[in-house]
């Protein structure tokens, strides 16, 4: 009765391994991150650009259940204009990245530290022209571009008006709210 019991407790804990490993898995091909800032209607994977809805507040829910983003212009010491975020957290591009069509490429322990701004529903802009504004697909989830770059905050800035991912590793940038990488280093 004992091996048995050993057996059903091997077997179960397998298979619990085996879909916790299919609930966690990512495209680590990149596949499912096909999208543009300008989308053509024909393709389902391309989300349009996101629109402001004015009477939804930034970083908050607007009473519906639905989640608003902030993307704020804010001049920075050292930095010139920089896009920040609800919390006035910077925003980042990787230089890997690609913006045409919008392409992320930082997955599996890159996201821990670099963390992708995901728009759960409505962007609201400050300084930042909404046309510049789209979506790109990670895994199942619309992660925020800006002039087709995606969009990151640093795990490094704990307090707004940070930059210290500012020129990490010669391909972390603030981004501009352009879409351009901030020049100067802080």
């Amino acid at each position: 009765m004992i091996p048995r019991r050993i057996v059903l407790s091997l077997v179960a804990g397998l298979a619990s391994t085996l879909l916790l490993g299919a609930c966690g898995s990512s495209n680590d091909a990149g596949t499912d991150n096909a999208a543009s800032v300008t989308p053509a209607a024909s393709d389902p994977a391309i989300t349009t650009p996101v629109a402001s809805p004015p009477s939804a507040s930034a970083g908050a829910g607007s009473g519906d259940g639905t989640t608003t983003t902030a993307v704020t212009a804010k001049a920075m010491n050292g930095l010139g204009d920089v896009v920040t975020d609800n919390n006035g957290k910077t925003l980042y591009r990787f230089d890997e990245d690609e913006p045409s069509p919008s392409k992320w490429t930082c997955k599996g322990a890159c996201t821990m530290t670099w963390i992708p701004v995901i728009a759960e529903d409505s962007v609201q802009t400050s300084g930042v022209d909404k046309s510049l504004l789209g979506t790109v697909h990670r895994n199942g989830q619309p992660q925020l571009t800006l002039a087709g770059w995606p969009l990151y905050r640093y795990v490094g800035d704990t307090a707004a008006g940070e930059a210290n991912g500012q020129g990490k590793d010669g391909e972390w940038y603030a981004i501009t709210p352009s879409g351009q990488k901030s020049a100067t280093t802080g």
